[in-house]
């Protein structure tokens, strides 16, 4: 029953956002009473946390499972991008402006959990890069992998890349293509091409 709570909030999080789900939508989307939601959550803020950390676990264990597929390293790049709009519900930022704002502390750990993992996932996919001839050899990695997680977080501030001029999903296509085009030798480049063709 845990799994099934966690499972149903995260959901219904990323669909309707962390403040505007409660405790009773949850119940009653699973047929259950509240008082069964508390028997493994003691209110609202454990269950946001536990489902959030829940869903990055999840998302980590796909990443790897990409990882392991031995692409090269720009074709990863972009497969864990849909890999991540597919898990995400297509990466709507509303769920993640609420998280910050009504659950700064669950926001906080989450984003130092997410930096150590996508922090250690491009300095492989950079080496990667790098031996296969699609990187320049040059590159700062830990620079270009910083700056990487940087550009990804940065892009889904709507203050900056409002929804309405920036459509989410195209917006993380344009950044990919920027960001690899900086890295990319002419061999990538016309990876990169390739791969763009697809979106």
């Amino acid at each position: 029953m845990k799994e099934t709570i966690l499972q149903k909030a995260n959901e219904m999080y990323m669909t309707l956002g962390f403040k505007s789900v409660t405790m009773d939508d949850i119940a009653n989307e699973l047929g259950i009473s509240k008082k069964t939601i508390y028997q493994h959550y003691a209110n609202k803020n454990e269950l946001v946390q536990a489902s959030t950390f829940y869903l990055f676990e999840q998302i980590s264990d796909g990443v790897d499972k990409i990882c392991d597929l031995n692409k090269n390293a720009i074709e990863e790049i972009f497969t864990i991008r849909t890999f991540l709009s597919r898990k995400l519900n297509n990466e709507t930022t509303s769920p993640f402006y609420q998280l910050q704002k009504f659950f700064p502390q669950t926001f906080f750990t989450l984003h130092a959990k997410q930096f150590e993992k996508m922090h250690g996932c491009m300095l492989q996919n950079i080496q990667k890069g790098i031996e296969s001839g699609l990187y320049r050899p040059d590159i700062n990695i830990d620079f270009v992998s910083r700056i990487y997680f940087t550009g990804l977080t940065g892009i889904k501030n709507t203050e900056i890349f409002p929804t309405e001029v920036y459509e989410v999903n195209a917006l993380t296509i344009q950044y990919l293509e920027y960001h690899l085009r900086a890295i990319s030798t002419r061999k990538g480049l016309d990876v990169l091409i390739e791969e763009l063709k697809k979106y």
